[in-house]
């Protein structure tokens, strides 16, 4: 399935319960799709784009540009980028808050279909290993799995530390897994359609 829009910011239209909040950003076709926490730790309140504005995000995507999924403009090469929380909060945002926004992300995340997850930070690696993985979070830790590679449910998943974490070592080795995953088959598909009539394929994940 492709989605036909041109839109870059905000393609599926979601419209949050508040004033202010910071848009999915990117290909809505794409295949990489990297998951932050919120406007306020991941930045982009200004700009209304994921991951900006803050020393950690601008180191972020400095490594997004290394392995090819920003081009040298910033903008997105077959990704997309969003927030688990996209409301810009007064605060830290509650549970019942991320709770309430969660069928946003979702829906987000479910219309993209990227086929690899890259979720940046604690919050956002636990939920995505929760969610939409066998993985047991309580049973990760971040540090051990920062750019490794773990299978999902249909998913691909490369979890990062937070940037402002990352020393020299943890951004290099960060590029080297995109890299290296890039330039192999990620997509992992099978095409069935060797099995129905006519000569279209079918490809399932």
């Amino acid at each position: 399935m492709q989605n036909v829009t041109d839109r870059t910011s905000n393609p599926f239209d979601m419209r949050p319960p508040c004033e202010a909040f910071v848009p999915g950003y990117g290909d809505a076709n794409a295949d990489f799709h990297a998951v932050g926490d919120h406007p306020g730790v991941h930045g982009g309140a200004d700009s209304g784009v994921p991951f900006t504005g803050t020393p950690a995000a601008e180191r972020f995507r400095r490594a997004l540009t290394a392995a090819g999924l920003l081009d040298e403009d910033g903008e997105p090469r077959s990704l997309f980028l969003s927030y688990l929380y996209m409301c810009v909060p007064d605060g830290e945002p509650t549970p019942e808050d991320y709770a309430a926004l969660e069928p946003f992300f979702d829906a987000e995340l479910r219309a993209i279909t990227a086929h690899v997850l890259l979720p940046v930070g604690e919050r956002a690696t636990r939920h995505v290993l929760e969610t939409y993985t066998a993985i047991d979070p309580e049973e990760a830790d971040l540090a051990a799995v920062h750019a490794t590679e773990l299978h999902g449910s249909g998913w691909l998943v490369v979890p990062a530390l937070d940037p402002g974490e990352w020393d020299d070592a943890a951004e290099a080795a960060y590029v080297d897994a995109l890299r290296e995953l890039r330039s192999t088959d990620y997509r992992r598909e099978a095409d069935l359609g060797r099995f129905l009539v006519g000569p279209d394929p079918y490809r399932v994940r």
